[in-house]
Parts: structure tokens; C-alpha cells; sequence
């Protein structure tokens, strides 16, 4: 029989529906319910393309003895993280304070009188393993401690409350000094080429904030030797991002035979992913390789990445509404008649399929350019990972459409849509023509649609594609049309439903997509159906949200902007500031309003983006390796640049990299002027030629605009 959980919208919520666990979803009636028996909340939150989230469904939440002791002695929550990352970020940190480290399934309980924690951990198997004691074991233990060691509990409860406190509070209001900015960037360009044993994730927060440091460089910028700056800089920032780029379109990571980018890798050399895709994972890294080829770093391979990931968003993550979906699971069936889907199965190619599939030339030609073996590299079979950058030949691009066509059922050039398999049952039912694809959550979620929307606009503008902007332009559209209840945005959509009242980060990333839009419009060559009007409409919706979001998330006492509304159900109201595999919303939100002031010359723009910074500036100081887009921020508030040109060329300009200049088009420039650079509330003498304008552009990168 199905619980509370089967008529959720949330498709990670709907796949515990039939778990003998009576699941309640997060709302005051199941609180008061826990808060009435004086039962501790077992709060339990995950996201559908979770591995380890569905391992534990299919074991400990499936199990009838643990469901009748949870059901009997707690009152069991499940929460959607995608849904509500303001719930996830809080017990997140609790969680870590307690154990040390966190990750998902994040499993916490709760007094329910005051929601806060007294333990909590990942994964729990149902018998002991892994060094982890059983489930059922850790319930029982847990029901004692909470009705025979009261004291303890509070104690524990006490030191979690103050931890968070403190760490919402944030000391704010000091100076930024002056050497700051070099140091956050250099801990960003550190961490980007830091060696471990484990496992590789994109890190594009860090990747972006390392790029801004390559023009400190030698001849980036003023020709300044980096010996100029403190000494602690010591990372090449222009071979560590081409580094990360490598990895990132060379990897096993990337789906080199459909397109788009895994979650992470499991091993230190990119080359076993963990298959989940995600769309803000795929929307950063077209942003970031783009950036790269921007910057001269023009490696094929980088282009044929963001070639590729476009091709499966338009393939396979696009809603007939034009807005993206959220992501494909890493599981999927073999065999309609299997009862669990196994990881990577979709993706992964036995050396015998190969042989089959492919000539003995065709195949010693991809095993030229890819590892390749009898052996394989995951479990007997084979990733895919490539071996060098260059161009691919025709040979091997003819192998993969190969490889394509015993995938999806049909050749890339047949294949435009491939429909999603919207849950397990769906996926074992429809007759596929290729292989059983993984499942794919198709709710539309506005900060991750922002994302691909920015990484869209952004390859747009650098390889002059047209239709990248075109693609980008329709799913703002949609979330512009469909998007508001009650004069509010809200975060989600499922299948034209808004849902959930949008939080700072859903704000902050929409409206950085608003105005790459507006900076992608400008960019484009004239014939290429772009017209003003669409720049127009960017920029103004960008000025309405950022009023909605200062109106409703500004956090007057301290500066800043909250995650969410304040709520009765929340222990604390946060401010997010760390990064993780998505920027903070505090980090974008200053940046929004520096290019805001640059485009309105509007001053209050950036003098809230000063209160930002100044808000988390002891965090920058100690914890600088914590929060690379605030340092993104300062830069843009350091070197602001306003380029106001013709139309023409800012096709030239857009192409290149620099990272804190906004452009404005001006038809009626004076005779002989290209160009007017304004930094901060000064401008320079007209530009009347490419040189003078480059070396223009060239200052403004390393000279303080604002004091």
C-alpha cells in the first residue's frame, strides 16, 4: 500500500511511495504529529539521482522489520534537497559538525520540539558493513538515548545550536584590503591543482574564480611580472585551468559518445564516473571551457565538448516548453526483466559489443585515440576516456556515431529528441529501440536552469553559434512566463505547475543568466535573428528580479542577502556564502549588482554590492579557500569596466576574455571613435583604434577602480 509520499510531485519523494515506512513530507502537520506523541523526527533527504539514495530505499527503507520499529518509535520525514536546499544546507552542517563529514543520503534525527539534531549519518545498511552498524540496531540505540539520557541529548543539541548561530551571525562590516583579492584566487587556482587519491569532481566554482588570476599573470594584463605579487602565488593559473579543461573533455567523465558531463569521477585520473548527469554540473562546465577557448586555450577537444553537450541538452534535457530538465540518474537497466537497474549500464561498452559493433580497423583506430582494452577499465567493461586533445578523425567520429546507434536505437542524425524515462516503471515498459536509457527527473529548476542558460549564452558568443543563444533565450522565456504566483518567483516546475517559493540562489543565478543574455544579444553577428528588443527585455527583467530579491531576502541588520524567508520551520536563517557544486547565491548576487551599476549607472547598485562583500569579508580573510565566486565579486567591484562600442565590435570584444567588462551598445560614437572604457565613475579618453582600445582594456584589468 502507498504512503503519504505517492501523490508528491517530487520524483525522489514519489520513488519511496512504496516503502513500508509511513513517510511524511515536510510540512507543519507531520512537526505538530511528532511534537503530539513526543516521537524524535527521523528527517531523511536525498535527490532522485542519488546512488546511494536509492541503494538505501531498495534496502533499509524497503526492510519490514526496521519500517515497523521507525514507524512505531519516530516519525519518519523524507525531503527532496532539490526541492529545499535551505532544509539540506542546515542539517548538512550539523550533520558535519557532528561527524566530521557529510554527503547523501543525509540522514539526521531530530527532538521535535525544537527540530534540532542529536545524531546523524549517510548511508545506514540494513546489516552491519562497511564499518557501519545496521540500521536497525543504530534505531534502537538512538530511542534509548533520546528517552533515557535527556541531559545528553540537550547537550548535544546545545553545542549544535551555537555552532550554527555562530555561523550564521558572520562578523561583518570590515575593510577589504587590498591584497585580498590575489590571495582568493590564488587558494581558488590551489585547490583547482591540488592531487588526491580520490575521487575528481568539477569544482567549477574554484575553476572560475582561477581563470580571473591567469590575467595577473605575465603579459596578461599590465606585463607585470607575478613576482610583483605576494609570494605566496605560486600556481601557473593559465596551466592549471587548461589542466582542469583536459580532464574535464579528455575524461571518462564526459559522455564522449552522447554528449554532456557525469557528476564526478570515483578515482583521481577522470577516468570512472559516477554516471548521474546533472544540468548545473553541464551548464558551469560550457561556461568554463568557453571561457578557455576565449582565452586562446583553443584545444578541439574543448570545442567538441561544448558541441556534444549542447547536442544531448536538445537531445535528451529539453521539455516541447523549451525549459531543462534537472538530471538522469546513474542506474539503469539491462534487461526489461531486471529488478534493479545497475550503475552505468547505459554508457558503459564491453570490449566483445565493440568488436561486434566495429571493424578490426575501426576498432584499433579508436583504441588509438581512447582507452580501449580487453580488460576494460570498470568492471570488465569499458569508459571511454581519450587520449589526446587533437581533432578527431573521420574514422574514429564515424566509430562513435556507431557507438551512438547501438545507444539510442537510431544515428545522431535521426536521433533530435530522445524522450525521457520519467521513473523506473516507464523505463522497463517503453520498447526503446537502443539500450533501457536512466531514468531522467524532468521538474524544471530555476538556479540550474540559470546555469546551462549562462554556460549557453556565454559558448554563444565565443564560437558565434547562434543557436546556442537561441536555445538559452527559449528557456528564459519560459521561466519568465511561468514562473511568478502571487507576484513571487518560485524555484520549481513540474509539468507546468510552479512550486516552492524561489530561494537567494534561484534569484541571484537567474539574474546573472538575464544579463549574459543581454551580453550574448549585443555579441551576435546582425543576422542572426537577434534583435535589440531581446537585449532590452534582459536587462530590464534582470533590474525587476533584483528588486524582488532585495525586497524579500536583503538582510538589512547585517548585509547580505538570506537563503530564503523566514520560516517557523527553520532553526536558523542562513546567508549562503560557501560554494559547493554550485556558486554561492551571496557570491553571484554581488557580482549581478556590480554589472547592474555598469549598465544603469544606477549607485545603489554598488553600494549594496559593497555591503555584500563587506558583510562576509572576515570569511574571505580566514576561510578564503571556502568562497571563490565572493572573490569572483571583488573583482568585478575592484576592476569594473563599462565598454560602450558599436555593435560590431563587440563581436570582437565578446570573444575574448575579459571577465569584469560589460558592454553598451552606442550607435552615434563620434567620428573616428571605436569606443568609450569607463572604469568605476571614470572614463578614458575616447579609443580611436584596436591597439588603443586593447591596451585600454588591458589597464582596467589590473588597476583598483574602487577604494
Amino acid at each position: 500500500m502507498a504512503n503519504r509520499l505517492a501523490q508528491a510531485q517530487s520524483l525522489y519523494l514519489r520513488k519511496h511511495a512504496e516503502n513500508p515506512i509511513d513517510w511524511w513530507p515536510w510540512c507543519d502537520q507531520a512537526i505538530q504529529q511528532a511534537r503530539q506523541e513526543n516521537k524524535p523526527i527521523f528527517l531523511s533527504i536525498g535527490y532522485s539521482s542519488c546512488h546511494w539514495c536509492t541503494v538505501m530505499e531498495g534496502e533499509a527503507f524497503s526492510d519490514p522489520t526496521i519500517a515497523d520499529y521507525m514507524n512505531t518509535h519516530f516519525l519518519p520525514i523524507k525531503v527532496d534537497r532539490e526541492e529545499r536546499p535551505d532544509i539540506d544546507s542546515i542539517y548538512m552542517q550539523a550533520l558535519q559538525l557532528m561527524t566530521g563529514q557529510g554527503g547523501w543520503p543525509l540522514n539526521v534525527f531530530l527532538s521535535p520540539d525544537d527540530l534540532l539534531p542529536f545524531y546523524g549519518g549517510t548511508y545506514f545498511p540494513v546489516e552491519p558493513k562497511y564499518g557501519r552498524a545496521g540500521f536497525l540496531q543504530v534505531l534502537q540505540a538512538l530511542r534509548r538515548f533520546y528517552d533515557q539520557d535527556g541531559e545528553k541529548v540537550s547537550a548535544v543539541k546545545t553545542e549544535i545550536l551555537q555552532h550554527l548561530q555562530q555561523a550564521a551571525a558572520l562578523a561583518g562590516g570590515a575593510e577589504l584590503p587590498e591584497a585580498l583579492l590575489q590571495r582568493g584566487l590564488e587558494y581558488s587556482t590551489g585547490i583547482l591543482a591540488s592531487k588526491n587519491m580520490g575521487p575528481s569532481f568539477p569544482m567549477m566554482p574554484y575553476g572560475m574564480a582561477a581563470l580571473r588570476k591567469v590575467r595577473f599573470q605575465v603579459n596578461e594584463c599590465s606585463g607585470e611580472s607575478e613576482a610583483e605579487f605576494p609570494s605566496e602565488f605560486q600556481y601557473d593559473a593559465a596551466t592549471v585551468c587548461r589542466q582542469r579543461g583536459l580532464d574535464l573533455a579528455l575524461g571518462g567523465i564526459c559522455d564522449h559518445v552522447g554528449g554532456g558531463f557525469h557528476r564526478y569521477t570515483v578515482d583521481p585520473t577522470w577516468t570512472v564516473p559516477h554516471f548521474e548527469k546533472m544540468l548545473y554540473d553541464n551548464g558551469q562546465i560550457v561556461e568554463f571551457l568557453a571561457d578557455l577557448w576565449a582565452m586562446g586555450m583553443q584545444e578541439p577537444a574543448f570545442q567538441r565538448a561544448v558541441e556534444g553537450t549542447v547536442n544531448w541538452l536538445k537531445r535528451e534535457m529539453t521539455a516541447p516548453e523549451g525549459y531543462f530538465y534537472a538530471a538522469q540518474d546513474a542506474d539503469s537497466f539491462v534487461t526489461p526483466a531486471d529488478r534493479e537497474p545497475e550503475e552505468g549500464a547505459f554508457y558503459v561498452w564491453r570490449y566483445a559489443e565493440l568488436a561486434d559493433l566495429l571493424s578490426a580497423d575501426a576498432l584499433s583506430e579508436l583504441a588509438e585515440q581512447f582507452t580501449i582494452t580487453p580488460n576494460g577499465n570498470f568492471e570488465g567493461q569499458n569508459v571511454l576516456q581519450r587520449r589526446y586533445p587533437d581533432r578527431l578523425s573521420t574514422e574514429v567520429e564515424s566509430a562513435l556515431e556507431r557507438l551512438f546507434t547501438a545507444r539510442y536505437g537510431t544515428a545522431p542524425t535521426a536521433t533530435p529528441t530522445f524522450p525521457p524515462a520519467r521513473n523506473n516503471a516507464e523505463a522497463k515498459s517503453i520498447a526503446w529501440p537502443g539500450r533501457i536509457p536512466a531514468v531522467t527527473d524532468t521538474k524544471m529548476i530555476v538556479a540550474w536552469n540559470s546555469l546551462m542558460i549562462s554556460g549557453l549564452a556565454r559558448a554563444a558568443t565565443v564560437f558565434q553559434e547562434p543557436d546556442y543563444y537561441r536555445i538559452a533565450a527559449t528557456a528564459a522565456q519560459f521561466i519568465l512566463s511561468h514562473q511568478w504566483v502571487n507576484d513571487r518567483l518560485h524555484r520549481l516546475n513540474y509539468e507546468g505547475s510552479p512550486s516552492v517559493i524561489a530561494q537567494a540562489e534561484d534569484y541571484a543565478l537567474l539574474i546573472k543568466a538575464m544579463l549574459d543574455l543581454d551580453q550574448a544579444a549585443l555579441a551576435l553577428p546582425a543576422d542572426s535573428t537577434v534583435e535589440l528588443n531581446d537585449v532590452n527585455l534582459w536587462r530590464s527583467r534582470a533590474t525587476q528580479l533584483q528588486a524582488e530579491l532585495d525586497q524579500f531576502l536583503w538582510s538589512i541588520d547585517q548585509g547580505g542577502y538570506y537563503n530564503t524567508d523566514a520560516r517557523a520551520d527553520l532553526v536558523i536563517r542562513e546567508r549562503g556564502y560557501e560554494d559547493n557544486a554550485t556558486p554561492a547565491a551571496n557570491g553571484i548576487a554581488a557580482a549581478n549588482l556590480v554589472r547592474l551599476f555598469l549598465l544603469t549607472e544606477e549607485v545603489d547598485y554598488l553600494d549594496r554590492a559593497e555591503q555584500t562583500l563587506q558583510a562576509f569579508s572576515a570569511v574571505m580573510q580566514k576561510t578564503p579557500q571556502a568562497c571563490p565566486s565572493l572573490f569572483g565579486a571583488l573583482d568585478w567591484f575592484r576592476h569594473l569596466t563599462l565598454v560602450k562600442t558599436t555593435p560590431e565590435m563587440m563581436q570582437a570584444l565578446g570573444r575574448q576574455f575579459l571577465p569584469t567588462a560589460e558592454y553598451r551598445a552606442e550607435i552615434d560614437l563620434p567620428a573616428e571613435v571605436i569606443a568609450f572604457v569607463c572604469q568605476g565613475v571614470s572614463c578614458q579618453e575616447p579609443a580611436r583604434s584596436i591597439d588603443q582600445l586593447q591596451q585600454q582594456l588591458r589597464d582596467c584589468c589590473s588597476q583598483r577602480a574602487v577604494g
